[in-house]
C-alpha cells in the first residue's frame, strides 16, 4: 500500500443466504480525496459500507485503513481507528434536540464508563456542547439548535446526522446517498460545504450516490458497482463514458432507427416526386 492510501478493499467477498451480495471487489482510495461509489440499486454499494465499518463481516478478504489491517476489529474500534459514517435511511433520535444528537457523535472519541459521560457533563456550556454548537453553526444549522429533531425538515435532518458524523474527526467519512431528499439549493449548499470540509486534505470521502451531477461536481474519481463486482474505475468523466457504465446504469444513447418503408408510404413517395 502506498503512504497516500487511506482505504484499501483486498478481494473481499459477501454472501446472504447464499446470494453473492459483494464479489472478489477491490479498490484503493487516496487520502484527502473524494470518490464516488456508484451503481444501480441492488448493486451493493451499501454492503461495502456496512463491510467496512463493521456492521457486516467478511466472508473472505481483507479491509485496510491506512497500514492497519482492520478485518477483524469491531465496529467500535473502526470509528477510533478514523472512520465515520452516515445512513441511506436518517438515523437521529427524533425526541431529542439538534444540539443532543450532535453531542451524541462525540462519544466515540471518550473511552470507558466515565468518558462516556464527558460530553454531558451536566453544564450547559461545556466545551463539547460548545464544539457541537459550532459544527451545527459552520453547517448554517445553528438556528436549529433546541429544535426537537422530529419536527424538521427531512433534508435538515440529513444534514444534522453529516454534523454528528463529523463529531467523530473522522479521516474517513463514509456518505450514504447525501443528497436524497433534497432539492435542487440544498444539494448545491451540501456539495459547496463538502467541498469546504475537504480543503485542508485532512477529511477523505467515499460517497455512494445516484444523482450524477452531483457526483461529478463533488468527486474526483468513481468505482462503479454491478452485482457486487467493480465494473469501472477512473475519474466521473472516465467512468460516465465507459459503455459497460452505460449499459448497467447510465442506460445506453441508442440512435432512432429509419423509419421502414412500406407500400403506402412508397406510393406517397412516388406521388410526391411526380408533383
Amino acid at each position: 500500500m502506498t503512504d497516500d492510501s487511506i482505504l484499501r478493499l483486498d478481494c473481499i467477498r459477501k454472501n446472504f443466504g447464499g446470494v453473492s451480495v459483494v464479489d472478489d471487489l477491490s479498490f484503493t482510495v487516496q487520502r484527502g480525496s473524494r470518490t464516488a461509489l456508484i451503481g444501480p440499486n441492488g448493486a451493493g454499494k451499501t454492503t461495502v459500507f456496512n463491510l467496512i465499518s463493521g456492521v457486516f463481516g467478511l466472508d473472505s478478504g481483507r479491509i485496510f485503513v491506512g497500514d492497519r489491517d482492520i478485518t477483524g476489529i469491531r465496529s467500535d474500534a473502526r470509528i477510533r481507528q478514523g472512520i465515520a459514517r452516515t445512513f441511506q435511511n436518517v438515523r437521529l433520535m427524533p425526541h431529542l434536540s439538534t444540539l443532543e444528537n450532535v453531542i451524541l457523535g462525540q462519544h466515540s472519541r471518550n473511552r470507558g464508563w466515565l468518558g462516556a459521560l464527558q460530553p454531558i457533563n451536566l453544564l450547559p456550556r461545556n466545551r463539547w456542547s460548545e464544539e457541537a454548537r459550532a459544527g451545527l453553526a459552520d453547517a448554517g444549522l445553528g438556528d436549529y439548535e433546541r429544535a426537537s429533531v422530529g419536527s424538521l425538515p427531512y433534508g435538515v435532518q440529513r444534514r444534522i446526522e453529516l454534523v454528528r458524523a463529523l463529531m467523530a474527526r473522522p479521516k474517513l467519512l463514509l456518505l450514504d446517498e447525501p443528497a436524497a431528499g433534497l432539492n435542487a439549493a440544498e444539494t448545491e449548499e451540501l456539495q459547496l460545504h463538502l467541498l469546504k470540509l475537504c480543503k485542508s486534505g485532512e477529511l477523505t470521502l467515499l460517497v455512494v450516490e445516484h444523482d450524477m451531477h452531483f457526483v461529478e461536481a463533488l468527486c474526483e474519481a468513481a468505482v462503479v458497482l454491478s452485482f457486487g463486482r467493480k465494473i469501472a474505475e477512473g475519474t466521473p468523466d472516465a467512468v460516465r463514458d465507459n459503455p459497460d457504465v452505460q449499459e448497467v446504469y447510465l442506460g445506453k444513447s441508442v440512435k432512432p432507427t429509419p423509419a421502414r418503408a412500406t407500400p403506402a408510404n412508397e406510393g406517397a413517395d412516388r406521388a410526391a416526386r411526380r408533383a
